[in-house]
């Protein structure tokens, strides 16, 4: 069924980057963005293409990464329904800085630079309030950051995990107090966390003995959600 345009005004209206806009100001991005679908594996954009437009995610996931020389990958982040990824095009036409792929079968809705500089033209305010929205989630980010910093492997993995697992729970509520299936390697973990691989994969060994989660091909099932937060700090 396709998406009609108070489909895209209620998924816009949940995203951090747009939550300062009122029913109008909604209305108007939603009538110029488009539908995008992605196979499984398929890349939105890669590193260093034309930042064109950003993207917000109806179903499905993606991943950022960045890609060494030497085919080594890096996981930057992971998105899902309702995350908006590759904002910075709303404001310039500077190149990416990451790759970003579908993990699953996603739809997505994009919205082009150009037409919403045009918008941001035609109503000031629109402008004023993507900026307040936007400064909030870099404070969030430093924030998030400067914690990384003081904190153990453990405690970084740990918080990984909890938001994946969080972000699960966020897009099926009914399986809520019941075990909760992440899509993540160890490697995909250990890069979220900024560790390295047999780090993660130590803690995650001892999560396994505690009997909070249990190790799979590709996934991870988290039996006690709550334990989580007692590795984090």
């Amino acid at each position: 069924m396709l998406a009609t345009t108070q489909d895209t005004v209620d998924l816009l209206k949940n995203v951090p980057a747009f939550e300062e806009l009122g029913p109008g100001d909604l209305a108007r991005v939603a009538a110029v963005a488009v539908p995008r679908d992605f196979a499984r594996g398929e890349r939105v954009f890669r590193e260093n293409d034309d930042s064109d437009s950003c993207y917000v995610v109806r179903s499905g996931h993606a991943r950022a990464i960045r890609e060494h020389s030497d085919g080594r990958q890096l996981t930057l982040a992971t998105f899902g329904p309702g995350d908006i990824f590759g904002e910075l095009a709303l404001f310039d036409d500077e190149r990416r800085s990451a790759t970003v792929e579908a993990i699953d079968a996603l739809q997505a809705v994009a919205v082009l630079g150009a037409d919403m500089r045009r918008l941001m033209r035609e109503h000031p305010d629109i402008a004023v309030k993507l900026v307040i929205a936007l400064g909030r989630r870099l404070r969030a980010a430093n924030e998030r950051l400067a914690r990384q910093s003081f904190q153990t492997v453990q405690s970084r993995v740990a918080g990984v995990l909890r938001q994946l697992v969080e972000q699960s729970i966020a897009e099926d509520p009914g399986g809520e107090g019941a075990d909760v299936v992440v899509t993540a390697t160890q490697a995909d973990l250990a890069q979220l966390a900024g560790s390295s691989r047999e780090s993660a994969s130590r803690f995650l060994a001892v999560l396994e003995r505690a009997g909070v989660i249990t190790q799979g091909r590709g996934r991870l099932t988290v039996h006690d959600p709550a334990a989580l937060e007692g590795y984090v700090y």
